[in-house]
């Protein structure tokens, strides 16, 4: 009888311990690790897809539209809801794609099992209909969607414009795009890398509930996208189109400005490239080919490109000899052709020369021994202030590019960099535009803009209607300089033996300069004589720049 009470004593501790067990596993599961069950819960029901944003609209200044939003199809597997093993075999066979491509795509992904893996980029809507129409074999595929570009104008403003793509993985290694969703397209170039985060938008959200199988049951819930700020650019596309059309496929650079307020009406560089090869991922072999074309098509010349202005650099010289009190309007030279400095001859590019020439002849006429000359009284340094004050010699600051300063010499510069003082025929080179001296298309361009508007060298303005020009460099000319100087440059033009008569309008008055840097090629030894001598006449290649205004 002690016995059989004993047992049942025993027994009902028994239950009362598993019970008690049960309990506090109840309570643990219920109260301590409640939400993280039922996150995990959540995740097993219920999938959050990304609503990409609709990107901003770039328009051009009369309001057409540079660019188009377009969708981008992806197609992703989320591995966790394949619980017997993929079908890669009849995967591959789906996206058209090889067994080890996948392979390697899921291999590389293994830890972020929540995270979808993309298995195939850049789907047309054909392959889109037939991989929902066999959904359900393949659990976990699912169709993503983002934004990408079109661009209707192809290669027409393309250094301007820009275009987007994916990050490649050096940017995310760099973390230059951090906080981006993974797999956003960015703005790689142009105004849409300038401007990638007011154009992009914010992301919306998608909350779907999902069976076993992967297979969408209802939506939950929907955050809207915000969309991306459109904006307006200064250019107007249909000048653009026009100036690259006059280039007539010879490579070459040119800005076109508003000289009261430095918005940028064009803006070219050729050879370029088509922007739209980009957006859905460009061949290996399509980016060797455009790396390896002879022109360049990724150099932005308008920024990025030096040169000896020659001839137009004149202007610079002609300026500071008239601020300066150097000569006035009617000094004049007896240009014969050529000058002797020692046993140096220094020629003009008319062999016969221009005989008297005054300051407004010798810009008309673009006569080199007038500058010599000139150049002789102001001595470089003052030549370079003048220079830097319209501009030369600085990066304009837009940041469409990597941008190059080019060079105003100064005698200073050579002792610090050459070992060597400053010799007067550098300073004949310096006065028209060549030896030492170089500078960008829009430097040129911002230089003419500034003579156009009374002094003012404004930074380019790629945006329509921005309050206040910013100036980069400020030069204070006195009313009579303008005029001599205005007057000279519409005579290079529109008088009978000037430079620049093939620009000549019955339309409008145009006022320009033209500008030519020739150089022949000199030996080695010679060359070294000429460098130690401080005389030597130049680059090794010819070229031509005209600027006008």
């Amino acid at each position: 009888m002690i016995d059989k009470k004993r047992t049942i004593t025993v027994l009902a501790y028994i239950s009362m311990a598993v019970f008690v067990i049960f309990l506090l596993r109840l309570w643990q599961l219920q109260i301590l690790k409640g939400s993280y069950y039922r996150k995990q819960s959540e995740k097993n029901r219920v999938r959050v897809f990304k609503i990409p944003a609709p990107r901003g609209i770039i328009f051009d200044r009369n309001g057409i539209p540079l660019v188009k939003n377009a969708p981008y199809f992806i197609a992703s597997l989320i591995p966790g809801l394949s619980k017997k093993g993929l079908n890669l075999s009849g995967l591959s066979k789906l996206l058209d794609t090889s067994v080890e491509d996948l392979s390697e795509k899921i291999a590389k992904r293994k830890k972020h099992v929540l995270e979808p893996i993309r298995l195939k980029e850049g789907l047309s809507f054909a392959q889109v209909a037939r991989i929902e129409a066999r959904r359900s074999d393949f659990p976990g595929l699912v169709v993503e969607t983002e934004i990408t570009r079109a661009y209707p104008f192809g290669s027409t403003g393309a250094h301007l414009i820009g275009y987007l793509s994916l990050p490649t993985e050096a940017q995310l290694r760099k973390g230059l795009f951090a906080g981006t969703p993974r797999g956003t397209f960015v703005g790689q170039w142009g105004v849409e890398a300038l401007y990638d985060k007011r154009l992009k938008g914010v992301p919306g959200k998608r909350f779907i509930e999902v069976d076993a199988l992967g297979r969408q049951l209802r939506t939950l819930k929907i955050v809207p996208p915000q969309k991306g700020e459109d904006l307006t650019l200064s250019v107007d596309i249909r000048t653009q189109k026009t100036a690259e059309e006059a280039f007539k496929g010879k490579a070459g650079a040119l800005m076109a400005l508003d000289p009261q307020s430095g918005e940028v009406l064009a803006l070219v560089s050729l050879p370029s490239f088509d922007p739209n090869l980009f957006v859905r991922g460009i061949s290996q072999k399509q980016w060797k080919r455009l790396q390896r074309h002879p022109g360049h098509p990724f150099l932005n010349r308008v920024f990025q490109s030096q040169y000896p202005p020659g001839s137009i650099f004149k202007i610079v010289t002609a300026i500071a000899a008239l601020e300066e009190g150097v000569v006035d309007e009617n000094f004049s030279v007896d240009c014969t052709g050529a000058i002797h400095v020692g046993i140096w001859k220094f020629s003009c590019w008319k062999g016969q020369g221009h005989g008297k020439t005054a300051l407004r002849k010798a810009l008309v006429e673009s006569c080199d021994i007038y500058f010599y000359e000139i150049g002789r009284l102001l001595g470089m340094d003052r030549i370079a202030k003048y220079a830097n004050a319209l501009g030369l010699g600085i990066a304009p600051g837009v940041n469409l590019s990597a941008e190059r300063k080019g060079l105003i010499p100064t005698t200073s510069w050579k002792l610090r960099k050459k070992g060597i003082p400053w010799y007067l025929g550098e300073t004949f080179n310096a006065a028209i535009g060549q030896g030492y001296v170089s500078t960008t298309p829009a430097q040129a361009a911002l230089m003419m803009a500034a003579i156009a508007n009374g002094g003012n060298v404004y930074r380019p303005e790629l945006l329509k209607d921005q309050p206040g020009p910013e100036p980069i460099a400020k030069l204070s000319l006195s009313p009579k300089t303008l005029r001599i100087i205005r007057d000279s440059l519409v005579g290079v033009v529109e008088d009978r033996k000037g430079t620049g008569g093939t620009a000549r309008s019955e339309i409008v008055r145009i006022a320009g300069k033209t500008g030519t840097a020739q150089v022949i090629k000199i030996p080695e030894v010679v060359k070294k004589k000429l460098a130690n001598t401080g005389t030597m006449h130049g680059l090794l290649h010819t070229h031509r720049l005209k600027i006008l205004q």
